[in-house]
């Protein structure tokens, strides 16, 4: 679990626990930065720079105080602001090397207190979403990618798209569960082309089941 899935858990427990009352379905109004000193909190002696990473920005904190669902104003500012935000290859290029895109599918490691800062980070795509035929544990929180290309024969739109929605899902969909791989600058640009590579070469397993 990464610093963010473990900064939302936190929060969603604290919030239910601090508006919750005894009678009814009645809820009582708790102040942002109330909750927010609640989280920090709760990060006792975070390594240097990790307090910062507690503070939500401007998408999360409407994501959090509309529980995913923002009214029409504040999705199209949501979308405008994360389209803005995505960058793509210089070159142009969002294909990568389909191998190296598994590898990082496949890595769950990376961006926890408890890692190495020199040690392997991926994407953990498989704790959310199924992709090749092959293997046998996957999550279900997101849709099946299983023949993702080959659905969307191989176009380059399709794919230039796929890199925007794992460098920024929120620039595809507000308040989307997907975390912000290249925004938050998780995974390289690298690492986010090997990815899309994974989900559209015809050689990767992913459009072989």
């Amino acid at each position: 679990m990464t610093i963010s899935h473990r900064t939302f858990a936190a929060a969603a427990l604290i919030s239910a626990a601090l508006v919750s009352v005894a009678s009814g379905q009645q809820t009582a109004k708790v102040a942002p930065e109330t909750i927010a000193a609640y989280v920090k909190n709760t990060w006792k002696a975070p390594a240097e720079g990790w307090q910062a990473r507690v503070d939500q920005d401007q998408t999360q904190r409407i994501c959090s105080e509309t529980r995913n669902s923002p009214g029409k104003g504040d999705f199209e500012k949501i979308l405008a602001r994360e389209v803005a935000s995505v960058a793509y290859p210089a070159d142009g290029k969002v294909l990568g090397d389909w191998k190296a895109g598994e590898a990082v599918a496949q890595i769950g490691t990376g961006g926890q207190f408890s890692d190495k800062a020199d040690g392997p980070r991926g994407g953990n795509c498989y704790a959310c979403h199924q992709m090749a035929a092959k293997e046998l544990s996957f999550g279900t929180l997101g849709p099946s990618l299983l023949e993702y290309g080959k659905i969307r024969k191989y176009a380059a739109a399709d794919a230039k798209a796929a890199y925007a929605k794992i460098y920024n899902a929120q620039s595809v969909l507000p308040c989307s569960n997907m975390p912000r791989f290249g925004h938050n600058k998780f995974l390289t640009e690298q690492q986010i082309k090997d990815v899309t590579a994974y989900l559209f070469d015809p050689e990767s397993p992913v459009n072989k089941p």
